[in-house]
């Protein structure tokens, strides 16, 4: 809270209640009322007239609250002046009084969002633990390089990215994901920066600097989550700006026409004048310009605290609206973490084709290369079946001294490289057909559900692998949830399999799956999906990979998973999921709904108020109390509507 501002409210209270005082004891002329109440509106108004010239002058826009807030107490200070008309010092006072209450509590809603998205948000450490030749250094975090080694103490935040090399514990994520219950982690894992350290010791290898950690990147995103309006805030914004020189006007008007209808155009001037003051004051469009981007911000401050980082409060206007919601199925419904469950070599044992696969995928990120490389360097793997023996491999660790050559990365195939001198191409039947390999349909497969990973060595089909990916725990329950929610629509879009996509669209109940796509392919089916919804209704995509960046930039809502999605697909969504939980789509959703209902709360709320006082105070059946009941429809109203946008925080 601005204690200065409430000083000065505190003490201009006073000095208000002492010129009221000293104006009733002593019979004073009437300028010398004036300069006794001047005292009091100086003190509390100096700031308000200063932004009333500098917007006016310097930004040009004069018809600002500011500026209507001082035409009208300065009005009231001087219609005692007029013939016959009553002193309106202390309620010129008043206003103005009343006017900066307002404000206060406007600056403090502010902070209070703020300082609610702050804590939240201030997950990046100032120090960092960095082991150099044998020491430990506490440097700042931006001076640590990718590869570098960082310490991080029970207790401590991780400062950067990185995976552990050495201690296990428990980190605590709920600055990032909204979880409350800790992760358990051991060498190997990923370590985000952002998180607590909550038991042991570890050291973490740097993998990202520190501008593109995942603290940096969600304190980023918050940060410019403001830029992007939504349509109420942009229509709010622009009808002040029509609004407000049009009230400016239609008060010279109340002010100066009906008089010339009385028999003394001085008499009437008088109380038309007053009635114009008044007028002034309850048309401030206060309430609606400073309330309904405060539900907006309070909204978005609320789905951090949640693990949902909402870029901006357009995306909450179509999040409110969503008729179909699309997704990828690798890493988005499913985990993302693959297993070999078999191995069925043609025309090289089975040892042979899981080696040059593993030696082939040795640079791809995809999860599918992950588990081809473990199952390749653990040897024994429990559910690996190999058609030669019957017998797991324990195959040697890829650093084996094998040569890999000209890797090259086909999209929407697979992996082409030159291992050994051979050509190894491993993908699906689309990268077979590419190199003339004829896939062998196998027997056994049938009974298995997975992705076939088809290997070719010089041109020659050499087998395949079966790999197997599990879904989600809460998919099902994000599914169920839109449904209840009323989106209409669930629809899967994937690169693989048939047989594969079919089983997780029955088991998790998608309306609408299709296969086998490329990542142009999925484009198109968003684009029909856009054409076939209905108008004024909105379209999600929800996906993790780089390949889905392109179909989370065209949706009208591009949702991608934070915690283990690619940095490209963050970059292009629109919302993120800070805990990869498709579950949090549906609270993604009702916080939207919220937040909008909020602010359509505030905006008929403070328009009824005004039109009904604007009627009363012109057709004069307020008297001489128009204008205390202006000021409450003006600064009252806001103070209202900011107490209830307060309420978007919570959720």
């Amino acid at each position: 809270m601005d204690k200065k501002l409430l000083t000065r409210i505190i003490v201009t209270a006073v000095l208000l209640f002492a010129a009221w005082m000293v104006t009733k004891s002593l019979m004073m002329p009437i300028w010398a009322q004036l300069l006794v109440y001047l005292v009091p509106y100086l003190l509390i108004s100096y700031d308000v007239m200063g932004e009333a010239v500098e917007e006016g002058i310097e930004e040009r826009n004069p018809f600002n609250e500011d500026f209507l807030m001082c035409i009208a107490t300065i009005g009231a200070l001087l219609i005692g002046f007029l013939p016959g008309a009553e002193p309106q010092f202390p309620e010129a006072v008043f206003v103005m009084l009343f006017f900066q209450v307002g404000e206060l509590f406007e600056d403090y809603a502010e902070d209070k969002s703020k300082h609610s998205i702050k804590a939240l948000m201030d997950i990046r450490p100032d120090t960092a633990n960095v082991e150099r030749g044998g020491e430990i250094s506490v440097v700042d975090p931006k001076d640590v390089k990718v590869g570098e080694v960082v310490v991080v103490r029970p207790g401590e935040r991780v400062p950067m990215d990185g995976k552990i090399i050495e201690g296990s514990s428990s980190l605590n994520t709920v600055a990032l994901t909204g979880e409350s219950v800790p992760r358990s982690v051991n060498v190997g894992d990923e370590a985000l920066s952002g998180c607590v350290n909550v038991s042991g010791l570890l050291k973490v290898k740097v993998s990202k600097s520190f501008g593109d950690s995942t603290a940096s990147k969600i304190i980023k995103l918050v940060e410019e989550s403001s830029e992007n309006k939504s349509k109420s805030e942009t229509f709010i914004r622009r009808f002040s700006r029509i609004y407000t020189p049009i009230v400016v006007f239609l008060a010279i008007a109340v002010a100066f026409i009906p008089p010339f209808f009385y028999d003394s155009y001085e008499q009437g001037l008088v109380t038309w004048v007053y009635r114009a003051l008044s007028f002034l004051v309850v048309s401030c469009p206060c309430a609606l310009v400073i309330s309904v981007p405060l539900s907006f911000f309070g909204g978005i401050g609320g789905a951090s605290r949640k693990g949902i980082l909402i870029k901006g409060g357009n995306y909450m206007d179509a999040l409110a609206k969503l008729f179909t919601v699309v997704f990828d199925k690798t890493g988005t419904l499913t985990k993302g973490v693959f297993a070999v469950t078999a191995v069925h070599p043609e025309t090289i044992d089975a040892k042979d084709l899981l080696h040059l696969a593993a030696h082939a995928e040795n640079y791809s990120t995809h999860p599918i290369a992950s588990a081809l490389r473990a199952a390749f360097s653990q040897g024994a793997f429990k559910d690996v079946k190999f058609n030669n023996n019957g017998e797991p491999y324990a195959g040697d660790k890829l650093a084996d001294g094998c040569s890999l050559e000209n890797v090259e990365e086909i999209a929407g195939k697979g992996i082409r490289a030159s291992v050994n001198g051979h050509e190894v191409c491993v993908g699906n039947e689309k990268m077979m057909e590419t190199v003339g390999a004829k896939v062998v349909v196998c027997e056994k497969c049938k009974h298995l559900v997975g992705t076939t990973i088809h290997v070719a060595v010089d041109g020659a089909y050499a087998g395949h692998i079966v790999i197997a990916d599990k879904v989600k725990d809460d998919s099902k329950d994000a599914i169920a949830g839109l449904k209840h929610l009323g989106v209409a629509k669930t629809v899967m879009l994937t690169g693989d399999h048939e047989r594969v996509a079919a089983n997780v669209a029955e088991s998790l109940g998608l309306d609408e799956y299709h296969a086998e796509l490329m990542p142009q392919d999925k484009v198109a089916q968003v684009e029909r999906l856009i054409k076939e919804k209905p108008e004024g209704s909105t379209l999600a995509f929800v996906g993790d990979g780089i390949n889905d960046a392109p179909v989370l930039a065209r949706a009208d809502v591009g949702i991608a998973m934070g915690a283990l999605g690619s940095d490209a697909a963050i970059e292009a969504a629109d919302v993120v999921l800070m805990d990869d939980k498709p579950s949090k789509i549906a609270t993604a959703i009702r916080i939207a709904r919220k937040t909008i209902a909020n602010a359509r709360q505030n905006s008929t709320f403070a328009i009824a108020v005004k039109v009904i006082i604007l009627i009363l105070v012109a057709a004069g059946l307020l008297g001489r109390y128009a204008m205390p009941v202006a000021v409450f429809g003006d600064v009252g109203v806001m103070v209202l509507c900011v107490l209830n946008a307060m309420r978007t925080l919570r959720v």
